[in-house]
C-alpha cells in the first residue's frame, strides 16, 4: 500500500529506471498513474476518475465483487497444480463446451493467450505433419517467439517473413481490394487466401494452420464478410490444414449477438481449433483451448504429456467460472448488444455531421481510449462488458466537442495565405484530410 502514496514522478523515474524502455506505457508523454478501478472506472492518485474504453481485459468490470470473492474462497482452501483431481477444472471444462459446437470437446488450460496459440501451433503441426501457417496481413497473436513469427504486425519491425509463413490480404471491405460494392467480397477474398495456399505448394510448402482473429482486431477492428471463413476453411482443410480461431480479444460475449464471434459466420462454421485469454479471467491470467478429439488424439499419440504447472489451477478455474456467472446473471451478452447499437447508432450520426474526422484524443476529457491498425487511425472501443448508455453518451458528446473543435481550427487554417511576390500565385494551405481516412469500429 505505500507505493500508493508515492509521488506519481517518482513511480514515473523508477519505473524508467527499472523496466525497458520497450515496455510502454498508455500517454507516454503524460502518463496516467491509476491505483484502483471498479466496474467501468480507473482512479489515478489523486482521485480523478476515468472512463476505461480500453480495458476487454477486465470483461465484467475491474475488480467485480463476485469475480474476486471467487478467488479469495478459493485462494483459503487450496491453490495448486493441476497434476491433483480436482472438481473446478472439470466443473469449468464442462461450462465452457456448453458455449461451443459439440465438436470443440477437449480443453487445455493455460497461463496466457500467448501460450494458446502457442500450443494452438503445436497442435496443428503434430495433426498435419505440415509446418507452415498462413496468416492475415497486420495480424498478431502473442509475443511467444513462436508467434511473433506469424504476427506481421510484429515481424515486419524485426527478423523478417519467414519462408514457412504466407500473409493473406485482410478482408477489408473498406479499405481493402474488394470492397462493399464489391459483387462477392467474401469469395473474392477468400480466393486470395486460395492464392496464398497455391502459391506456397507450388515451392514444395504444405500447410498446418490458418491462424485469424475472428474479428481481426490489430489489423484496424475488420469484420469480414459473410462466408469468408467458411470458404477459407474449405480451402485450409482441402490443402491438408487446420482452421484456428483466435477468441483471445473478441470472446466471451463481447460481440453481443453471439457468445464466441467466430458464431457471426453460421451455425454450421466450425473451427478446429478455438484459443481464448484476456477476458475469459477478468485480468487473472488464465487462458484456454479448446479442439476435436481428432487433434487432441494425435497430439496424444507422440507419448509427450502437455504440463502447465499452473494452467488450470483452482483458483483461474474458480476466477473461471464466476466470470461465466456474472455474464449470465447480469446477462452482459443482451446488455453488449444494447449498448453496442446505441453506440453505433451515435457515432454514425457523428460521421454525418463532422466532414473532417483525424487523430481525436481523449484522455484529457478523462476518457481513456485507444487506436490501432496498420495507420494507427482507428478508434478502438473495448471496454469492460458493463459499459452503459450513459457512458457510450458521454463518449459521443465528447467526441462531437473534440471534432467540432478540430473543425474549427482546420475552417481558420483554410484563411491562410502565403503572400508570394507579383507574378507568383498565392499558395493554399493544404485541403482538409479525406473525410473517410479515420474509422471509427466498436467492439463492444
Amino acid at each position: 500500500m505505500a507505493a500508493d502514496t508515492r509521488a506519481k514522478a517518482v513511480t514515473l523515474d523508477l519505473r524508467r529506471r527499472l523496466l525497458s524502455s520497450s515496455c510502454r506505457l498508455f500517454f507516454p508523454e503524460d502518463p496516467v498513474k491509476i491505483i484502483r478501478g471498479q466496474g467501468q472506472y480507473l482512479y489515478d492518485e489523486q482521485g480523478r476518475e476515468y472512463l476505461d474504453c480500453i480495458n476487454n481485459v477486465a470483461h465484467v468490470g475491474h475488480c467485480h465483487p463476485t469475480v474476486v470473492q471467487a478467488a479469495h474462497e478459493q485462494n483459503l482452501v487450496l491453490n495448486t497444480n493441476s497434476r491433483y483431481l480436482h472438481d473446478n477444472i472439470v466443473d469449468y471444462a464442462q461450462r465452457l463446451s456448453e458455449t461451443l459446437p459439440e465438436q470443440l470437446s477437449v480443453f487445455y488450460f493455460l497461463n496466457s493467450g500467448s501460450e494458446a496459440n502457442d500450443l494452438a501451433l503445436r497442435l496443428a503441426r503434430q495433426y498435419t505433419g505440415h509446418q507452415d501457417v498462413v496468416v492475415l496481413d497486420h495480424a498478431y497473436h502473442g509475443h511467444l517467439s513462436s508467434l511473433i513469427d506469424i504476427s506481421p504486425y510484429k515481424f515486419r519491425n524485426l527478423g523478417g517473413q519467414k519462408e514457412w509463413v504466407h500473409v493473406a490480404p485482410l478482408p477489408d471491405t473498406y479499405r481493402g481490394p474488394y470492397r462493399e460494392d464489391h459483387p462477392n467480397p467474401a469469395e473474392a477474398y477468400a480466393n486470395e487466401v486460395k492464392h496464398v495456399i497455391s502459391s506456397a505448394q507450388e515451392k514444395g510448402r504444405k500447410i498446418a494452420a490458418f491462424f485469424a482473429e475472428s474479428l481481426p482486431s490489430v489489423s484496424g477492428q475488420i469484420i469480414p464478410p459473410a462466408g469468408y471463413f467458411s470458404q477459407v476453411a474449405e480451402h485450409i482443410r482441402r490443402a491438408g490444414g487446420l482452421f484456428v480461431a483466435d477468441e483471445i480479444q473478441v470472446g466471451f460475449g463481447r460481440i453481443g449477438k453471439h457468445f464466441w464471434a467466430f458464431q457471426l459466420e453460421g451455425e454450421d462454421f466450425v473451427p478446429d481449433i478455438v484459443t481464448m485469454g484476456k477476458s475469459i479471467g477478468n485480468g487473472h491470467p488464465v487462458a484456454c483451448m479448446a479442439t476435436t478429439q481428432a487433434v487432441s488424439r494425435a497430439f496424444e499419440a507422440t507419448g509427450v504429456e502437455y504440463f502447465n504447472t499452473f494452467g488450470g489451477n483452482p483458483v483461474s478455474c474458480a476466477v473461471g467460472l464466476a466470470v461465466l456467472d456474472v455474464l449470465k446473471t447480469e446477462q452482459l451478452q443482451a446488455h453488449a448488444t444494447n449498448v453496442g447499437s446505441f453506440l453505433l447508432e451515435h457515432l454514425s450520426q457523428q460521421k454525418a455531421k463532422h466532414p473532417i474526422i483525424g487523430d481525436v484524443r481523449l484522455k484529457e476529457n478523462y476518457i481513456l481510449l485507444s487506436t490501432d491498425g496498420p495507420g494507427r487511425n482507428i478508434l478502438k472501443f473495448k471496454p469492460p462488458m458493463c459499459f452503459s448508455v450513459d457512458n457510450a453518451q458521454h463518449v459521443v458528446a465528447k467526441l462531437d466537442d473534440i471534432l467540432t473543435d478540430m473543425e474549427e481550427k482546420v475552417r481558420s487554417c483554410e484563411t491562410l495565405r502565403i503572400k508570394h511576390p507579383p507574378g507568383k500565385p498565392d499558395l493554399a494551405p493544404p485541403p482538409p484530410a479525406d473525410p473517410q481516412h479515420f474509422n471509427l469500429y466498436l467492439l463492444d
